[in-house]
């Protein structure tokens, strides 16, 4: 019949498609501004402190070390019985590749006047890179899945297991060899209200049902994240 309506699925099929978009370009443009941040020497964010140590110690480069501490962290999730989604473990993947892919094409940089301007390109990068690969709904991020299965577990206020957690983490990065600078107080300070502007920018309407998926996966939501 010419009046019959197209089957439900079909009209899924571009949303999920846009999602994937958002998702794979999200991680790929984290590891690239974190890759930039790395560049500028003036002190990345937090956990590529961590994963700057651990490669000065072992010799893997940061992307590589970054996607075993990501997986690690993934091991922390059973005890702590979060689901991963397909967002999850393509994070511990794809962020890593894209650090190591950028960094191979950056120049050595050394003058304060391109360093700075590195470090701020990057800061504002990751925030996009954050709103896009949040508002896909594929699931958290390894790290953001520890922080929130710890505040379910302990009772503990997000803020709180948030900040100790990068407290531990740069304290051992810096023990290892890892850079703080200026750069990581930056990040810290900015990086909440640059996600938070992004997320809004980034955000659709979703139907229920994709909603719930990130429920399901053990995912926190965006005001989990942002607002302690």
């Amino acid at each position: 019949m010419s009046g019959t309506k197209p089957h439900p699925r079909s009209r899924l099929t571009p949303r999920l498609t846009r999602r994937l978009v958002k998702l794979y370009a999200g991680l790929s443009l984290y590891g690239a501004s974190s890759a930039l941040m790395v560049s500028a020497g003036l002190g990345p964010e937090p956990w590529n402190v961590l994963n700057q140590g651990l490669s000065e110690r072992t010799g893997l480069t940061i992307g590589v070390v970054s996607i075993v501490v990501g997986a690690a962290v993934l091991l922390l999730w059973i005890p702590l019985r979060q689901r991963p989604g397909l967002g999850t473990v393509s994070n511990v993947f794809v962020c890593g590749l894209a650090m190591d892919a950028t960094l191979a094409l950056l120049p050595d940089v050394h003058t304060l006047a391109v360093r700075v301007p590195l470090l701020a390109v990057g800061t504002v990068l990751n925030g996009v890179a954050t709103g896009l690969y949040i508002t896909a709904a594929f699931g958290p991020g390894p790290r953001d899945g520890l922080m929130t299965g710890l505040h379910a577990r302990t009772g503990r206020s997000i803020r709180l297991i948030r900040t100790s957690i990068e407290v531990a983490v740069v304290a051992t990065g810096f023990a290892l060899g890892g850079t703080v600078g200026v750069g990581t107080v930056l990040y810290a300070l900015s990086i909440g209200p640059l996600a938070q502007f992004f997320l809004r920018r980034f955000a659709a309407p979703a139907p229920a049902p994709a909603t719930s998926a990130v429920v399901a996966s053990g995912g926190p939501s965006e005001q989990a994240i942002l607002h302690p």
